[in-house]
Formats: structure tokens, sequence, C-alpha cells
């Protein structure tokens, strides 16, 4: 069965939307795991209005150790990663089984965002830069994947020793692919979508936003590290 994971760091603007999407397509999911990374909002209290949601805390920061903490305190034999603003659209579970049931090679799959809360011209780009950029560099490298939307094998996961603590944010996704990759089927799908904000291409902007993500992709693909070491929280 499934464990869904969102780590949450003072996400109460975005966590109440995020668990009623999941609530939704609930009938298919073991559990749903909330790890709270030291919130001082009102996160935990919102959390704590879903009883299908079990939070657990973590209290070294960062992503990596919220996933970590998250993957170990997960009963399903399949992890599902999401973000704390995220949706998920109607189908997106089903999705998952069809994928894992058709393919027993398959340890990972992931796919891109549709953004809910911004204009129809900037969605257009986006979706300009998965079907012309990440599209074709999957397919010559042979794996990737987006942490906001990715799933794979519990058991797979830890044999690799789950999530790079090293690395803080940009290049984890190229980083946890290109080591599953190793070991077996990593899946990326166009049409395997989920809904996000779109706060970091605002307060990024899109242009930096893409080189940002193109140029980590490239450098963990070919150096084994990201490029950019420091990113900013943006809620």
């Amino acid at each position: 069965m499934i464990s869904i994971i969102i780590p949450t760091l003072n996400e109460e603007k975005y966590i109440e939307s995020c668990l009623s999407s999941i609530e939704e397509n609930g009938k298919e999911l073991f559990e749903v795991i909330v790890v709270n990374n030291n919130s001082n909002d009102k996160t935990t209290e919102i959390v704590k209005k879903f009883p299908m949601a079990r939070l657990v805390h973590e209290p070294i920061q960062g992503l990596p150790f919220s996933r970590n903490k998250g993957l170990s305190e997960a009963s399903g034999d399949i992890v599902a990663f999401i973000d704390a603003d995220n949706r998920i659209p109607k189908g997106w579970v089903k999705k998952i089984i069809k994928e894992f049931e058709k393919n027993e090679k398959l340890i990972s799959i992931s796919g891109p965002y549709i953004y809910y809360d911004t204009s129809i011209f900037h969605k257009i780009l986006v979706w300009v830069y998965w079907l012309i950029l990440a599209w074709p560099s999957y397919l010559l490298i042979g794996y990737m994947a987006v942490l906001g939307n990715f799933v794979a094998k519990k058991s797979e996961l830890e044999k690799i020793g789950g999530f790079n603590k090293d690395i803080a944010f940009y290049g984890d996704d190229t980083d946890i692919s290109k080591r599953l990759h190793k070991i077996g089927k990593v899946k990326f799908m166009q049409s395997f979508y989920l809904f996000s904000s779109a706060r970091r291409l605002k307060g990024e902007g899109i242009l930096v936003t893409a080189y940002r993500y193109m140029i980590n992709f490239l450098w963990v693909v070919f150096k084994n590290k990201p490029k950019t070491k420091i990113y900013k929280d943006i809620r």
C-alpha cells in the first residue's frame, strides 16, 4: 500500500487544501504522514483537524531530514512524497497503483507540476519548459524526478540510504533519481502531474527558476554535486 509523506515548515496557508485533496482520494491510501520541521505557525493545529493524517516531528532543520524522517515512519511498501502546497488530482493514486502493478522492475515514478495560482501565460511557459527542455533531458539521460511529486518503493529508497543529507534543495531530485536509476527502473511521466503553488516561480522569476533547476540537474548528472548551494525558503 501507499504512504504519502508531506514535509512541512510554517505551511498554514497551504496544508489544509493539500490534505483536503488527499482526503478526496483517500480510499486507496494506507496512511498520510505529515512531518513537522519546527513550524511556529498554525500548521500543526490544522493538520490535527484531519484524522487520517499522522503528525510526526523532525527537529533537525532541512528537507532531506524531514523526508528521511517520513521514510523511517512509513508503513507502506510504496512511499509518495509531495509538498505542502501541492494538491493531488483525481486519479493520481490510481495511476501509482497501475504503474507499479504493470511493471515489477519499476522502483520510482515522478512527474511535473501544473501551477494553480499563476497566469495562463506562465502556465504555458512552464509546460513548454517541460516539453522542450525537461522531457528531452529525461529521454537522453534516463532518469529525472521532481521531489514534490515523487513515488518510490520504500525498500529501494532504504537500500540507497534515503535522501542525501548534504544537498539542501537544488539538485536533490536529480541525486535521488540518479542513485535509484543504478538499481532499477526510474520513470518520469508527463501525464503524472499534480497541482502546485507557483510561489517559487513568483519569488525567483520564471527564467531564474528554470535556469537553476536545469543547471543543477546537469551538475548532479555530470559532477555528482549541485552547483547552487544556498536556496531561499519562500513562503
